[in-house]
């Protein structure tokens, strides 16, 4: 009763009069002075759902508030373009760019639908949704480029997903809400945090025993153990990253519980008084339309890496490993940075930090997984340069997260961490990225 209760609370603007109730969806936003009701009665949240999913909310009202109320839809015709140069001319040197620019706005309306479904199914069942698709956009890209055969692309790009939202999307939001807020120190919560850290310190010991075995010629079968040992890892990473789900989605419930009944409303404070804007079923319709025109652009981005490497005259590894994730992932940088500066550091870090463990615990292992159904040898041995940078890099955070607090120098040193790390694939020459394009 006390969850469902800060869920009808959740999905109002205000507050609303005690002595009316939602019926039939008609408007009941009365005085803003009125104070919620404490208790109501049982059901009348999912009710209230109900009423807002029945809402007079069109098919030409939904692609006004989906297509054209986040400014960074212009960039969706940078994806056709990239289609029609790459029929015309095969310029790959305007295709990759192109498709790349044209995928971050489906990136960022496919996180709108999932938080907008999200509003109907509750904060339980919204928090599995985002675990879920947060990162769909890199699966979806990984995906095409391992059926393309290109894994040194898929562990690049997935390292360098990484490597970005840990170092360079968590410094940013670290210096710009040191300086927005103007307060010497931010603090968040130590325990996720740390709970965080630990499960990437899991990910780089899956990925150093494959790199140890094939680097020191131990293997009991030359080529096949490290393989091996990469599938059944993946499988017990999966497995971990279920259970962390869980642990995760279970503590916010008792938390919201606790919240409820101690009459504090800190629990709904996240949501800012969040309501949808398009329905349910608008929701899950959109979600299968961005992921497929996602899926789509994402075969002439991954078609064009190696051509645009050549014509740029810059190295595969530095495409795949800096350019792809920055720019793939523009949007949801600029939502950690954005609550920063509004001193909500609990959710920048679920941003970055809670997008580079699900990386590193499912979308590294699923494709490890998805390579083996579809007869790819793709493993988690990423090689002693990328997987020493990986090491650094998680040591270098969980020592800066471990007293719970931020500033701006913090947020200064990740940042240049991050360019001496861009800088070294700059300079590094892969030696087994021609076995793949």
């Amino acid at each position: 009763m006390a969850t469902e209760s800060a869920d009808y609370r959740r999905l109002l603007p205000g507050h609303q009069n005690s002595d009316q109730a939602p019926a039939n969806g008609a408007d009941v936003f009365e005085d803003d002075n009125l104070d919620a009701p404490q208790s109501v009665p049982h059901n009348i949240g999912a009710s209230f759902q109900r009423d807002l999913g029945s809402s007079d909310w069109g098919f030409f009202s939904s692609m006004k508030v989906v297509l054209f109320k986040s400014k960074l839809n212009f960039l969706i015709p940078c994806g056709f373009l990239a289609i029609l140069v790459d029929y015309t001319s095969q310029n790959q040197g305007w295709v990759f760019p192109l498709s790349l620019l044209g995928i971050i706005p489906l990136a960022e309306r496919l996180g709108f639908a999932t938080e907008q479904l999200g509003l109907f199914t509750g904060r339980t069942a919204g928090g599995l949704l985002n675990a879920t698709f947060g990162n769909a956009t890199e699966l979806v890209i990984s995906i095409h480029a391992l059926r393309g055969g290109k894994l040194r692309v898929v562990q690049q790009s997935l390292l360098g997903s990484i490597l970005s939202n840990t170092l360079l999307v968590l410094g940013c939001a670290f210096f710009g809400g040191g300086l927005a807020c103007g307060k010497p120190e931010q603090a968040f919560r130590k325990e996720d945090a740390v709970l965080n850290s630990g499960l990437l310190l899991m990910a780089v010991m899956g990925l150093v025993s494959p790199a140890m075995l094939y680097y020191t010629h131990t293997e009991v079968n030359l080529g096949q153990s490290a393989l091996a040992l990469s599938r059944f890892s993946s499988c017990i990473m999966l497995v971990a990253y279920a259970a962390f789900v869980y642990f995760e989605l279970s503590n916010s419930r008792r938390r919201d519980e606790a919240s409820e009944g101690g009459g504090g409303d800190q629990g709904d404070d996240d949501y800012d008084y969040a309501y949808p804007e398009i329905s349910r079923w608008q929701a899950i319709a959109w979600l299968a339309i961005f992921t497929a025109w996602i899926s789509f652009f994402s075969d002439f981005l991954v078609d064009s890496i190696e051509g645009a490497s050549k014509a740029w005259e810059i190295p595969i590894a530095f495409i795949s490993t800096v350019l792809l994730p920055i720019v793939g992932n523009a949007a949801e940088h600029a939502r950690a940075v954005m609550f920063a500066v509004k001193d909500k550091l609990d959710i920048s870090l679920g941003v970055a930090i809670g997008s580079s463990t699900q990386i590193s615990m499912f979308v590294i292992p699923f494709s490890v997984v998805t390579g083996w159904m579809m007869g790819q040898p793709m493993d988690l041995n990423f090689h002693l340069f990328e997987t020493a940078s990986l090491l650094i890099t998680v040591l270098v955070v969980a020592f800066l997260l471990q007293d719970g607090t931020s500033n701006c120098f913090k947020g200064l040193m990740l940042i240049l961490c991050y360019l001496i790390v861009a800088a070294s694939f700059y300079v590094y020459a892969d030696p087994n990225i021609d076995d793949d394009v």
